[in-house]
């Protein structure tokens, strides 16, 4: 079962770094994320929100094979095409895989203008490593899905204690 971690940073551009390293690390084999956003709270108390994964062009792409498969049998690819790529893309936008809109959206404008954090849905970990590695962009636990036992565990070893 996936677990979900919010994590929050001191500063607007730490987490755009986090994730970077925890897609390498993700290369590696040493942590599955199912999905994850960002959140940036600007001084002005707006929030500049990038998921992972765009349901909309997901969508458009799916939409665009099966109508060209199906334009094919028909004999008409390219309207199967477009008409794929049109109806794909709106269920696309319609869907809300991952993580919940409302949620990365009520807690991004709850954080500290000039501060940033991390939604991670993550499927398995190393947990020694990845805690590891993440110690030095010093994040706090927002929010988890963890017991409070493994919280606080989690909490211990991205403070390094």
């Amino acid at each position: 079962m996936a677990e979900l971690v919010v994590l929050g940073f001191k500063d607007m551009t730490t987490a755009d770094e986090a994730i970077k390293d925890l897609q390498s690390m993700q290369s590696e084999g040493l942590i599955t994320l199912v999905d994850w956003a960002r959140v940036i709270r600007r001084p002005d108390g707006k929030t500049d929100i990038h998921q992972a994964v765009g349901t909309t062009g997901a969508g458009a792409a799916g939409g665009a094979l099966w109508g060209m498969i199906f334009g094919l049998i028909f004999l008409i690819p390219i309207a199967g095409l477009v008409i794929g790529a049109a109806t794909g893309a709106l269920m696309g936008k319609l869907s809300d895989y991952g993580i919940d809109d409302k949620f990365i959206k009520g807690l991004g404008e709850a954080i500290t203008p000039g501060t940033s954090a991390l939604f991670l849905q993550v499927q398995n970990t190393t947990v020694d490593k990845v805690t590891e590695r993440m110690q030095k962009y010093e994040p706090t636990i927002l929010r988890s899905s963890l017991t409070e036992e493994n919280e606080e565990k989690l909490r211990a070893a991205m403070q390094g204690s």
